[in-house]
């Protein structure tokens, strides 16, 4: 049984956002897991913590390994955590000793997130930037036109389109700013060991740590961030920070359509199974929910930041719980609001 709204046969239809889905698919976490290992056979390597020919030997077996998604799945419920079978599967295709050793699942499985979340946030740049562009071109339409502005969604004073299209448009940029100044504290390796100490590399691992950061392109660390999870928790807030900008955009879109109000023309609408002669705003109502769905994850991944000493298992997954789904909630949130911007043919009262 599917349980997911964003990739349920039907539900998806509503929910569902296939780039998105794609970047977060287990095919591609599982190639950024041996992107890592690949990269911490060569490192060790160079660092003569392995030998040199078996570790070049490793990390070319190890790229081009076809690994056994079903045995992943099976020592996923036995171990917590799906990296011992991977190694396993690894150790049994590769020369010995220059697989893994010294590093720990924690390791892999964060840092394979973190380059999913860069290839997510290039995703969310893009159609930040681009529903700017949309609603700039609404401002220049209708932006001089006439709009009851409305306070407590009642009568106010007279406005312009321009005043309620800056509300939807200026938080975009906000944002944008915000991954900029967010993604250098999320695009970070993680290398840390058993304990998080790096003992297993001696004095080398500083050098280990550089080479496989520059081989992903992701940031070294002085220490590992295994229980420190506040940067997680800050992308959370900023995601919820999108859908919340967009959630009031649908807002402000279902009540203009309101019979009576009518102050936006939208060129369509969801139909009705009993009133054939409705147009339901469907889109708005769309972002109004994936921004209350995301503001209610955001509590989940605050209490997913009290880890306990030096590595949980229990906070840790509550993160894969939460963080895929406000993800696709995000993705599927901006595209909905650029086609949704693309379907008004009117705004305001001429």
């Amino acid at each position: 049984m599917t349980v997911s709204v964003f990739d349920h046969p039907w539900l998806g239809g509503l929910f569902g956002d296939a780039e998105m889905a794609a970047i977060l698919a287990p095919e591609r976490q599982m190639a950024h897991m041996l992107a890592f290992e690949a990269a911490w056979s060569r490192a060790c390597g160079k660092a003569g913590l392995f030998d040199t020919e078996k570790a070049e030997q490793a990390a070319q077996t190890i790229e081009g390994a076809r690994i056994d998604l079903a045995d992943i799945a099976a020592g996923m419920a036995e171990d917590g955590v799906p990296v011992p079978r991977l190694v396993g599967q690894l150790k049994a295709i590769a020369p010995a000793g220059a697989v893994h050793t010294g590093a720990t699942s924690q390791d892999v499985v964060d840092t394979a997130m973190v380059l999913t979340l860069r290839e997510a946030s290039d995703l969310i740049a893009a159609r930040l930037a681009d529903l700017g562009t949309l609603f700039d071109t609404l401002d220049a339409r209708f932006g001089d036109t006439p709009l009851m502005g409305r306070t407590r969604m009642q009568a106010a004073t007279e406005i312009t389109v321009r005043d309620r299209i800056l509300a939807w448009r200026l938080p975009l940029a906000d944002h944008l700013a915000r991954l900029g100044q967010i993604r250098p504290r999320i695009e970070r390796v993680q290398i840390g060991g058993a304990s998080g100490d790096r003992k297993a590399l001696g004095e080398r691992g500083d050098a280990v740590v550089a080479d496989i950061a520059g081989t992903l392109d992701l940031a070294p660390t002085g220490k590992a961030w295994h229980a420190m999870r506040d940067g997680l928790a800050e992308y959370a807030s900023f995601l919820s920070l999108i859908t919340g900008t967009l959630g009031k955009f649908g807002q402000d879109v279902a009540l203009m359509a309101q019979q009576g109000i009518e102050e936006i023309a939208l060129s369509g609408g969801g139909g009705s199974s009993a009133m054939p002669h409705k147009q339901n705003p469907v889109s708005a109502e769309l972002l109004v929910t994936l921004a209350r769905f995301n503001a209610v994850q955001v509590s989940a991944m605050h209490h997913a930041m009290v880890h306990e000493q030096e590595r949980s298992g229990t906070a840790w997954a509550l993160e894969w719980m939460v963080l895929p789904q406000m993800l696709m909630a995000t993705a599927r949130a901006l595209d909905t609001a650029h086609s949704l911007g693309g379907t008004i043919t009117g705004i305001g009262k001429s």
